[in-house]
């Protein structure tokens, strides 16, 4: 994977299985954002991407895509746009989510992993409406809970954030299914979480706001009325995540815990010189 490599650029580590499969989402001939797709329960388990100050507004006017990388093991190009439901081949449905998985979905609603709202640029956005980015979740949770929440960390890293900021947002999976022809189709999250990553951040902040950098994470329960998002540590959330997901070793959701290059020369630079 080309486009998370570096310091904070590296995807979670230790989530495993034999149907994950790793993509780098391309659209526009330009590499996007990475996610760690479950082609058996049609639906990915995060989304990695970096955040861009953004005016919060969505992009309507996309057309909704699939990922040929999941279809031939030979393509690496950009996302394709789905075609009509009734001609969908039988081998994109193999591999992933389609629309009409969610046709009969009545409770449900197609949830973004990566959000638009978290991007400036109309690419960046676009490249957000691949069903390989969507999770079903009761619409009402997305609705009064999680997009609020969305809308609540792009202000906070808009406001106070001075790098490009690091995000992750992923679930975790309740063991029931949307299904189609009695046959399970799309898994439905149990939890829907978050974690971002700001090195560089203003010091200056009010208190109740500092404490939450450089990084913080966010979990929520996809149930249909009444939940809240409940903000942690990133430790803390790891540790959630680790009991709640199948895990073989420590969960790292940012490389080095979030601590960068510059950090650790900063540091360096400021320790005072033997006499």
């Amino acid at each position: 994977m080309h486009y998370f490599i570096t310091t904070m650029n590296t995807p979670p580590a230790e989530i495993k299985g034999t149907s994950l499969k790793r993509i780098c989402q391309k659209y526009a001939d330009k590499l996007r954002y990475a996610t760690l797709y479950d082609s058996s329960h049609h639906l990915p388990i995060y989304s990695a991407y970096i955040f861009m100050k953004s005016d919060g507004k969505k992009r309507m006017d996309t057309p909704w895509m699939y990922e040929p990388q999941l279809v031939s093991g030979g393509e690496s190009g950009n996302m394709r746009v789905l075609p009509l439901t009734d001609d969908v081949p039988p081998l994109i449905g193999a591999s992933q989510a389609v629309l009409e998985d969610y046709t009969d979905a009545i409770e449900y609603i197609r949830g973004p992993l990566n959000p638009d709202l978290h991007h400036l640029e109309p690419n960046d956005k676009s490249s957000t409406y691949t069903l390989t980015n969507v999770v079903p979740l009761f619409t009402t949770f997305l609705e009064t809970t999680w997009n609020p929440y969305i809308d609540i960390i792009r202000r906070r890293l808009n406001n106070f954030c001075h790098s490009k900021p690091f995000m992750v947002t992923g679930v975790t999976l309740s063991g029931a299914a949307i299904k189609q022809a009695n046959r399970d189709r799309l898994a439905i999250p149990k939890y829907l979480w978050l974690a971002y990553c700001c090195p560089r951040f203003d010091h200056n902040s009010p208190y109740e706001v500092r404490f939450m950098f450089p990084s913080y994470g966010g979990y929520a329960l996809n149930e249909r009325t009444d939940q809240k998002v409940v903000e942690v540590p990133l430790k803390t959330l790891e540790t959630f995540l680790k009991s709640e997901m199948d895990i073989d070793g420590d969960l790292t959701i940012f490389y080095k815990g979030c601590v960068s290059d510059y950090t650790f020369k900063k540091k360096k630079r400021d320790l005072p010189r033997e006499a």
